[in-house]
């Protein structure tokens, strides 16, 4: 558990891995891959190891000596040896499971007819006020602000910054078909980005302005758009679309931003990067609220009613990577399904109960 949780009314209970069910059916070699791909990032940090107890080095340890090629078996031996699984006893929300995914979309390096969505860098003068990776755990606080010569104030909202607020400053560096788009690649927090010339270009997180998150699919149900039962993304997406006028007043109800940066070199090649730097694995990387979990912590989600890939329910150990600015709570998760249509479907319909078991 994350530091900043010992104030939160969230109380650890211990169970046995035998009492999880679908403990021993998962592919903890698959978890282990997704746990070490942390372990390797925290060790090349500068300050590694600075607030860790020693439990926690040794288990890095122990993980980066496996190997590449541990199997199933020796997988949850190492999990089983080194961690004691933890369920969550709150008064908080009940647990809720969504997933995002890394959408793939055209644009062009530069503005044309067709490609005229400016895609934004982070402004020079924005200034962060709460951590980047507590912004779930903060509600209706500005966690950025605008540098002027007067102090700090306001960053522009949403509508603001689509109504010129920051065009002199030169920020666009792609632009892209569809304000539709780009809404969805802000809310998942990377993409893929196919260009005019046929090469293909990763765009990762870069800050936001520091406005509160508003869901736009309940703002459609409010108003009567969508059902709850039709409130997935691509319903939503295929509203938008078809109703251009007032799409762009209803995104505006989300004052929250996003800037992004292009990746290269193995940051492009490796896939999303989550909160903590570290490359999202499919399946196994889940945001979480980093006021109540440290990040690069196993956490085993279950959801009985969620069917995901054919199988009966889901039960897996995953790792906590990534944040959220709608992910607020000791159970709230959003599971990383992958890059593509395919993931973006799944992403789409992932809105379950579930339960977390941390391994402490």
């Amino acid at each position: 558990m994350a530091e900043s949780a010992a104030a939160s009314p969230v109380r650890l209970e211990p169970v046995t891995f035998d009492a999880m069910a679908g403990w021993r059916d998962d592919d903890h070699a698959a978890a282990l891959a997704a746990y070490r791909r942390s372990c390797r990032h925290r060790a090349a940090e500068p300050d590694a190891g600075k607030d860790e107890d020693g439990p926690v080095r040794r288990a890095r340890r122990a993980a980066l000596a496996l190997g590449e090629h541990a199997g199933r078996e020796t997988a949850r031996g190492f999990f089983e040896t080194h961690f004691i699984p933890h369920r969550l006893v709150h008064e908080c929300d009940p647990g809720f499971l969504t997933g995002y995914f890394e959408p793939e979309y055209k644009a062009s390096r530069t503005p044309s007819e067709r490609f005229c969505v400016p895609l934004l860098r982070r402004p020079p003068d924005l200034v962060q006020l709460v951590d980047d990776k507590l912004r779930g755990h903060v509600d209706g606080t500005l966690t950025a602000a605008r540098r002027t010569a007067d102090g700090l104030v306001p960053y522009p909202t949403r509508a603001e910054i689509d109504q010129g607020a920051l065009d002199h400053m030169n920020l666009a560096f792609l632009w892209m078909a569809s304000p539709v788009e780009r809404f969805i690649l802000q809310v998942q927090g990377s993409g893929r980005l196919r260009l005019t010339d046929g090469t293909w270009l990763r765009v990762g997180y870069d800050g936001k302005n520091g406005h509160p998150y508003t869901s736009i699919g309940r703002v459609l149900m409010e108003r009567g758009h969508l059902s709850a039962a039709e409130a997935t993304m691509q319903r939503l997406c295929a509203w938008l679309e078809a109703h251009p006028h007032e799409a762009r007043e209803i995104m505006w109800e989300n004052r929250s931003y996003i800037f992004f940066r292009p990746l290269d070199g193995a940051e492009e090649a490796d896939g999303p990067l989550g909160a903590g730097g570290v490359v999202l694995t499919p399946g196994r990387s889940l945001a979480v609220d980093a006021g109540h979990h440290r990040l690069g912590t196993p956490i085993w989600v279950a959801s009985p009613t969620l069917d995901a890939h054919g199988e009966s329910g889901f039960h897996r150990l995953m790792i906590a990577e990534d944040v959220g600015s709608a992910i607020k709570g000791p159970e709230r998760g959003d599971i990383f399904w992958g890059t593509g249509e395919a993931a973006g479907r799944l992403a789409g319909a992932t809105r379950h109960p579930g339960r977390f078991i941390v391994l402490v």
